[in-house]
């Protein structure tokens, strides 16, 4: 072997996750993949493109983000655990499995509002939830967002909680949502969501339920008829990654992935305030039942009974903290 041969493959063997031999004078890239449940068109697809913009830009494209779609939320998140790829951005319905702190953020009508839910994971509540992911094998990077959830189903107007009886619901792989529609007295059927609209399509489950820009990136007007505006759970979506792959980029580089992340965020959480804006009258155009006058306090009052079941394992003083975190003046 000559010694050029055996440079080249020293060079090779020395080469971190994912990155190719340079050519010429040219850098070695970086591949970073980064997986998430929806279109490429779609609040995801936005936050996800625009980390990827500002991290190669940032870097001159030292390292690629590698975008790719993966409909099942847990497997990406085991993944990314594993190290088979770097990151994910996901709901967190899922992940409480993993970090079990997360489910605090499930728990119907804990959020007043939009800002009340982006100030809350903003604020340090955010970071000590984020901080709590080290010890599961993941980085939890920056909070992004689906928006407040929503049911649909193919059966029946819902105009109050009665309604709601005995509709079976696909929820995600989460006790807290399970046990929320268990009190409303509909049947919870978990399942990822790369199972959903088959599930519709053969009447395994009546509806369904997720914020307005998943709806519509998901055409899910074509396989459910009629949509309620319940708002009964703020959904918080989030970047993760691999702990291997953060602790290998130098200082430098981990400021520029994490200004990539916080544009990620900013670009996720403006395209679910756009869809959501619009999204309504879209899904009202392409013939669904949209029920939008829904007393809230109807349905918070029918989840009461079952509060302590919905709220068992969870923390009591965080919840507190949540509910009365007011921004500051």
């Amino acid at each position: 072997m000559t010694f050029t041969r055996r440079l080249a493959l020293a060079a090779a063997l020395a080469l971190p996750f994912g990155a190719t031999l340079p050519t010429g004078a040219a850098q070695a890239q970086t591949q970073i993949t980064l997986q998430h449940p929806l279109p490429l068109n779609s609040h995801y697809g936005a936050g996800a493109t625009a980390f990827k913009e500002a991290f190669e830009r940032a870097t001159n494209n030292r390292f690629r983000v590698n975008i790719q779609r993966n409909d099942n939320e847990r497997e990406a998140i085991e993944s990314v655990q594993i190290g088979t790829i770097e990151c994910v951005i996901t709901s967190t319905g899922p992940v409480g499995n993993f970090v079990p702190e997360t489910r605090n953020l499930d728990v119907p009508f804990l959020f007043r509002d939009t800002a009340h839910a982006r100030g809350v994971l903003d604020s340090q509540i955010g970071q000590e939830l984020l901080a709590r992911f080290n010890a599961r094998g993941l980085v939890g990077v920056v909070w992004m967002e689906n928006g407040f959830r929503h049911l649909t189903n193919s059966r029946r107007e819902v105009n109050a909680p009665a309604d709601v009886r005995g509709l079976k619901v696909r929820t995600m792989e989460n006790q807290v949502h399970m046990r929320a529609f268990t009190t409303l007295g509909a049947l919870p059927t978990p399942m990822a969501f790369s199972e959903l609209v088959p599930a519709l399509q053969q009447g395994t489950v009546d509806g369904q339920e997720n914020p307005i820009p998943v709806i519509v990136a998901n055409n899910l007007n074509q396989v459910q008829r009629f949509l309620t505006l319940t708002g009964h759970v703020y959904s918080p979506a989030v970047l993760i990654c691999n702990p291997a792959m953060v602790g290998r980029l130098n200082a430098a580089d981990r400021a520029a992935f994490t200004e990539a992340a916080r544009a990620g965020a900013a670009a996720n959480r403006a395209r679910v305030t756009a869809d959501e804006q619009t999204g309504v009258e879209e899904l009202r155009r392409r013939g669904m039942t949209v029920t939008t006058q829904v007393d809230n306090a109807a349905f918070q009052q029918a989840l009461q009974p079952g509060a302590s079941q919905i709220e068992s394992g969870l923390d009591q003083a965080l919840l507190r903290r949540i509910r009365e975190w007011r921004p500051a003046s």
